[in-house]
């Protein structure tokens, strides 16, 4: 398993915010912090986003399964990832 970069080009690829686990709710929550931290631009050094939860682990927001797409995510191919529900588990399933 490979070990993705926290960076704006894999945030444009996440499809994390179209998964059915993210509730829209979670996403209001998370919204406010996560404009902040693109606008700063650093996410190498941003602790933790609500988004591109196989780089910034899991989601704080996030507690049920309702389905996961990380499959289908070019993020997950070009990192050689395996595992599922990134969103619920710090190391995913």
């Amino acid at each position: 398993m490979g070990n993705v970069e926290k960076s704006m080009e894999n945030l444009k690829k996440c499809i994390c915010m179209k998964c059915p686990s993210y509730s829209f709710a979670c996403k209001m929550k998370s919204m406010p912090k996560n404009v902040m931290s693109m606008v700063k631009g650093d996410l190498e050094n941003t602790e933790h986003l609500e988004g591109l939860f196989c780089a910034f682990e899991k989601s704080k927001c996030i507690d049920e399964e309702k389905g996961c797409i990380c499959a289908t995510c070019d993020v997950y191919k070009e990192n050689e990832l395996s595992n599922l529900y990134y969103c619920l588990e710090t190391n995913g399933k």
